[in-house]
């Protein structure tokens, strides 16, 4: 139950395992301003929940290949309910998985063992994000990326470790982190998931191919 406010964040969960979606819950109707409304165990209850509720965010915890892992689940979610906001839980910082999540319709992924305050601020943003874009926005504020900074941000986003970013720009690997930390704070993007999600909302992969499947 939503403790405070008089119209809530409506939130479904899904999870393949009971005691995830147990520990999901908890967390949620602990934060003030959220409400549970539906549970669900797999893909076709997940799409099921989001079509009867209509709920603001779905939190989808992608566990294993083949079950609720689908990737496919994040896009029936979308066609299903446009209006509800998918935040994804990974099980580890893999940027390649990362991207293909955001293109799949995600807006947002949180790792699923630093839940918490990173889980409640993920679900807040993507709810603030669908109430600004009903309004009219003005244009993206300018963002100064040098050259360098540009190849290493769209490397990062194509899903490169430190160390390939080095071999192909020449650089150090400690040079690769300078201009990543950089590139955080200029930014103001604190994780690999929000720089991929940069990327691809600026568009800076389009037309782009990763020289390492190239």
């Amino acid at each position: 139950m939503a403790r405070e406010g008089s119209h809530p964040v409506v939130i479904a969960l899904a999870a393949g395992e009971a005691a995830v979606r147990r520990e999901l819950r908890r967390l949620l109707e602990d934060a003030p301003g959220f409400e549970v409304v539906a549970e669900a165990g797999d893909a076709e209850s997940a799409v099921e929940a989001v079509v009867r509720h209509a709920p603001a965010a779905l939190v989808l915890h992608l566990d294993r290949p083949g079950d609720i892992s689908s990737l496919d689940t994040i896009g029936g979610v979308r066609q299903a309910s446009p209006g509800t906001q998918v935040i994804v839980l990974v099980t580890k910082d893999d940027a390649r998985f990362v991207r293909h999540a955001l293109h799949a319709g995600a807006a947002a992924c949180v790792l699923d063992d630093v839940l918490g305050e990173d889980l409640i601020q993920a679900v807040r943003g993507a709810v603030a994000k669908t109430l600004a874009t009903a309004q009219p926005q003005p244009g993206p504020p300018p963002d100064d990326l040098t050259e360098r900074e540009f190849d290493v941000l769209r490397l990062l986003a194509l899903g490169h470790t430190n160390a390939e970013i080095a071999a192909q720009l020449h650089l150090s690997v400690r040079t690769v982190e300078a201009h990543r930390a950089h590139l955080q704070q200029k930014l103001s993007r604190p994780s690999r998931a929000e720089l991929v999600r940069y990327a691809l909302d600026r568009g800076l992969l389009h037309g782009t191919e990763d020289p390492a499947r190239g």
